[in-house]
């Protein structure tokens, strides 16, 4: 009898790990295939790092063999022509582009301790700003930095090969992260909420097609008081700025929305991670406790 209460939780254990393990093989077999579409996956390197650096960026993002991705260093030079930035920043954040044909915009900040100011949700908003779908976007940094370069090393990889981006739309995304980073650091906001709050913003903005500023204003407002999120007037006013440039150069956020339900649903998923939606944990630890008080009966 104990061993007939025993067995469907070895097979669902057994199961369990063989679909871990076909996954993993299927990623394996899949991993050194060239898309003829798209070509290698970009690697873009900072031009601050020493060659040192460069080798432990290239193990963080899993190039193993250099003859696997295209590789370029993004400079300061790049900043000032992508989006009128300092000459003299430096520049460390790095990423490693794969483009897909489907599958949203997916980022992976492979070090999160290393870059300290910008969230994977934070950088897949400023991507969908600035034009970019459909890419799997990998982040690293061999040291800590705040992350913003890495955004500039993702445009190049976009402005290569006979391709450019618009130019405006690279200004505002990069206006993006930085408002966002600035509510996170000086209005003390958690960083997932910052981005909760402009991707709302966002989804509002691609439904109800604003017309004027009035109208992004009343938005903005809207999502505060729908995410009951207390601002600044002057910060108020900078998430309008922000949004009405995005207005005024007539970007349609209605061809991104699923892309926009996905961050967002993203989003909510680790404000409850950190508020503590605990209920599938317990269901987890409940299995194995049940799983060993069984084998301990069964041998007792």
């Amino acid at each position: 009898m104990r061993l007939n209460k025993l067995l469907p939780m070895l097979l669902v254990l057994l199961l369990a790990f063989s679909f871990g393990s076909s996954v993993q093989a299927a990623d394996d077999n899949n991993g050194g295939a060239i898309d003829e579409k798209y070509g290698l996956p970009k690697l873009v390197l900072g031009e601050a790092l020493s060659d040192e650096q460069k080798d432990k960026v290239r193990e963080l993002l899993g190039v193993d063999d250099p003859e696997m991705v295209n590789e370029y260093i993004v400079t300061a030079e790049d900043l000032v022509n992508f989006i009128n930035g300092d000459p003299d920043s430096n520049m460390y954040s790095s990423a490693k582009i794969t483009r897909k044909d489907e599958g949203g915009i997916v980022v992976d900040v492979v070090n999160p301790e290393n870059i300290t100011q910008v969230t994977s949700e934070m950088y897949a908003n400023a991507l969908l700003t600035a034009g970019i779908e459909n890419a799997l976007v990998e982040v690293a940094s061999p040291l800590k930095v705040s992350g913003h370069s890495a955004l500039t090393g993702i445009y190049k990889a976009y402005n290569v090969d006979g391709e450019a981006l618009d130019k405006d739309r690279m200004e505002v995304a990069n206006d993006e992260l930085v408002v966002a980073t600035d509510l996170a650091d000086e209005e003390g906001m958690d960083q997932e909420k910052v981005s909760e709050l402009l991707t709302e913003i966002k989804k509002a903005i691609s439904e109800q097609n604003p017309a004027t500023r009035e109208d992004v204003e009343q938005i903005v407002q809207q999502q505060l008081e729908n995410l009951n999120i207390q601002l600044s007037e002057e910060d108020i006013q900078m998430l309008t700025d922000l949004f009405e440039k995005m207005r005024a150069i007539d970007i349609d956020f209605s061809n991104v929305q699923t892309q926009l339900e996905d961050i967002a649903a993203d989003i909510k998923g680790k404000i409850e991670e950190v508020t503590g939606d605990t209920g599938f944990w317990q269901n987890v630890q409940q299995f194995f406790k049940d799983l060993f008080e069984g084998i301990s009966n069964l041998f007792s």
